[in-house]
C-alpha cells in the first residue's frame, strides 16, 4: 500500500492550490458581498460563473470523474488531495471546478446507469457545468436511512410511469441552475425488499412536480437550497428508468459509495482550514497577559487535530486505495468508518476554533460557524453514523458467524 503522490496527482494539487490562492480565496469577500446584496438566498452569484471559466481554462475540471473520456481521468487515490483542498472552501471551489455534490454522484449514475439519450439531454450538460441535477430519495414521512421505507411510488401505465410521493433534503433543487432528478421510488412493492426500488430521470419542470419549500440548516439558507418536493401525478415516459425495474437500490449503493468518501475528502479540507484558523487566533490573541497560545488546553487542542486529522486523512487513503485496487463493495467496511470519523473528527476541530475565537467564532465575520453547521449535516446525509456503524458491526461479527456456522 503506497501512498506516495503520483507525479500526474502533484502537478494537479500544485495547480489546484494556485487556483484557490490567486482566485478562490479572493473570491470569497466577493462572493458573500454579492449574496448579500442580492437578498436572494438561492441568489447565483456572477463571481462563481468567472471562477468557473478560469478553472476550466486551467484545465481544473471534472476532476473527480474516472473516464478520461470527461476529465483527466485520475484514480480515488489521485482526486483525494484535490478534494481536500476543495473542502478549504467548500461553498465555492467544488463548484467551481464542477466537483459538486450531488452533481458528481449523479453524472456517476448517468454514466454507468445511463441510456445514450440521457447521456447527451442530461450528463453532456452537467459535465459542462451548464445545468444543476439533484437526487431525490430522503423522504419526510419515513426512516430513510433504510432505503427499503422508501414510500414514493412509480406505476407504470402503458408507455408512461407515474410519480406520486414526497420529498425532502433535495439538495441543489432551489438552485438556479438546477433542471433535472434522478428520483428513487418503488415500482414493485411485492418484490424482494431490495429489488422494489427503481430510479427514474425527472426534469424539474415536468407538470406535477411541486417544489413545497427550501429548508434551512442551522438557520442556514444555502444558496443550492436544501427542499422539500412533492409528486403529484407526475408522468415521465418510460425510457426515463434508469438500469431497469427494481435496480434503484444496487443504484443508491453504487452512487453512496464515491459520494461518501468525496465527502470526508472535503471535510479534511475543512478542518484543515478551521486548525489554521486556530492557530493565528491562538498567538494574536492575549488573555491575563499571555497569548491564548500558552495556555496548556490550547496546545493539547492544537496537538489532538494535527494527530486526529493525520489518522483519518491515512483511513481516507487506505479507503480510496481500496476502491481503486479492490472496489467499492470490498471497501464497504472502510468507506463506513470513514464516513463515520471524518466528519466527526471535522466538527470536533471546528468546534474548538469557535472556542479560541470566542463570541467572534458564531458569528458571520469568519467562516467557523457555517463551517460546523456543514459538517453537523454530514453526520445524517449519505446515512446517518449509526447505519454505517450497523453495517460495519455486521461485516466484523459475520467473520465469527460464519466459521461457527
Amino acid at each position: 500500500m503506497d501512498f506516495e503522490l503520483s507525479e500526474r496527482c502533484q502537478e494537479f494539487k500544485v495547480r489546484v492550490e494556485a487556483f484557490m490562492d490567486e482566485r478562490v480565496y479572493p473570491a470569497e469577500p466577493i462572493y458573500r458581498e454579492q449574496m448579500e446584496t442580492s437578498g436572494d438566498p438561492n441568489f447565483h452569484p456572477p463571481v462563481l460563473e468567472e471562477l468557473k471559466q478560469e478553472a476550466r481554462a486551467r484545465g481544473l475540471w471534472n476532476l473527480f470523474h474516472p473516464d478520461p473520456e470527461w476529465g483527466p481521468g485520475l484514480t480515488n487515490v489521485e482526486y483525494a488531495p484535490l478534494a481536500e483542498i476543495m473542502g478549504r472552501s467548500v461553498s465555492i471551489a467544488p463548484e467551481a471546478m464542477n466537483c459538486n455534490a450531488p452533481d458528481t454522484g449523479n453524472m456517476e449514475v448517468l454514466t454507468l446507469f445511463g441510456s445514450d439519450e440521457h447521456k447527451e439531454r442530461w450528463l453532456k450538460p452537467l459535465l459542462d457545468g451548464e445545468i444543476r441535477s439533484s437526487f431525490a430519495m430522503t423522504e419526510p414521512a419515513v426512516a430513510s436511512s433504510d432505503a427499503t421505507n422508501i414510500e414514493t411510488s412509480i406505476v407504470r401505465d402503458g408507455d408512461e410511469y407515474v410519480i406520486n410521493g414526497r420529498k425532502w433534503w433535495i439538495t441543489n433543487a432551489m438552485h438556479k441552475n438546477c433542471k433535472v432528478l434522478i428520483v428513487m421510488g418503488k415500482t414493485n412493492p411485492d418484490a424482494a425488499p431490495h429489488k422494489q426500488q427503481s430510479m427514474l430521470v425527472v426534469p424539474l419542470d415536468a407538470p406535477g412536480v411541486e417544489v413545497a419549500r427550501s429548508l434551512p440548516v442551522f438557520g442556514y439558507w444555502d444558496r443550492d437550497g436544501h427542499a422539500e418536493i412533492a409528486f403529484n401525478d407526475v408522468r415521465v415516459p418510460t425510457d426515463a428508468l434508469l438500469s431497469g425495474e427494481g435496480e434503484g437500490f444496487a443504484i443508491s449503493q453504487a452512487r453512496l459509495g464515491p459520494g461518501r468518501i468525496h465527502h470526508c475528502m472535503r471535510s479534511i479540507g475543512a478542518a484543515e482550514r478551521a486548525l489554521d484558523l486556530m492557530c493565528e487566533r491562538a498567538l494574536e490573541r492575549v488573555t491575563f497577559g499571555q497569548p491564548v497560545a500558552e495556555r496548556a488546553n490550547v496546545q493539547d487542542w492544537i496537538a489532538e487535530a494535527r494527530i486526529e486529522l493525520e489518522m483519518i486523512r491515512l483511513l481516507t487513503m487506505k479507503t480510496a486505495w481500496l476502491m481503486d485496487t479492490v472496489g467499492n463493495k470490498l471497501a464497504r467496511t472502510e468507506i463506513a468508518a470513514i464516513k463515520v470519523a471524518g466528519p466527526q473528527v471535522a466538527l470536533k476541530i471546528i468546534d474548538r476554533a469557535i472556542q479560541i475565537h470566542g463570541g467572534g467564532g458564531v458569528s458571520a465575520d469568519f467562516p467557523l460557524a457555517e463551517m460546523w453547521a456543514h459538517q453537523r449535516t454530514l453526520r445524517l446525509a449519505d446515512g446517518p453514523d449509526e447505519v454505517h456503524r450497523r453495517s460495519i458491526f455486521r461485516n466484523e461479527i459475520r467473520r465469527f458467524s460464519d466459521s461457527r456456522s
